[in-house]
């Protein structure tokens, strides 16, 4: 009997797949590089999973890379962890607000503390508004700042 295949999302990079799927298994908790397999040259795929959910990079096509509107979101759950992925994953890329990073590989990262996400599904729409609000003139999310704007309170 054969196992189910499964389904991965596939990010296409112009180069560098494989070292791009060992940064992000060094970076990201729970994270790590399965397997990697070279299809010809300067040409690999590579299958990773990061924080459980399972991811395919292929490289050696110039005609493909990847999108800003494709991102891989990350929860975090405190301050420390958010600032350490902030820096790792923007470390030769760039960063925007709101969380958003694009490593040196060019992959889009929304990098999301769990209080964020818990303040926006708030019942209170006021409050996850004005936390709403905060977050868009972030580029470094600070979840104090966060939580006093949910609350109503300046910083």
């Amino acid at each position: 009997m054969t196992d189910r295949p499964n389904s991965r999302l596939c990010i296409f990079l112009r180069e560098g797949a494989e070292d791009a799927a060992r940064f992000y298994a060094a970076a990201l908790p729970d994270t790590r590089v399965d397997h990697v397999q070279p299809i010809g040259p300067n040409m690999s795929i590579v299958l990773w999973t990061c924080m459980g959910t399972r991811y395919m990079l292929m490289d050696g096509n110039d005609a493909f890379s990847p999108k800003h509107d494709h991102s891989i979101s990350v929860a975090t759950l405190n301050q420390a962890e958010t600032d350490r992925l902030r820096d790792t994953l923007t470390e030769g890329g760039s960063e925007g607000r709101c969380g958003w990073r694009c490593d040196r590989f060019g992959v889009h990262w929304q990098v999301v503390p769990t209080a964020l996400t818990h303040m926006l599904s708030d019942p209170d729409r006021e409050a996850a508004g004005r936390a709403q609000a905060a977050v868009m003139g972030m580029k470094k999310i600070d979840i104090a700042a966060l939580r006093a704007a949910f609350d109503g309170r300046s910083a």
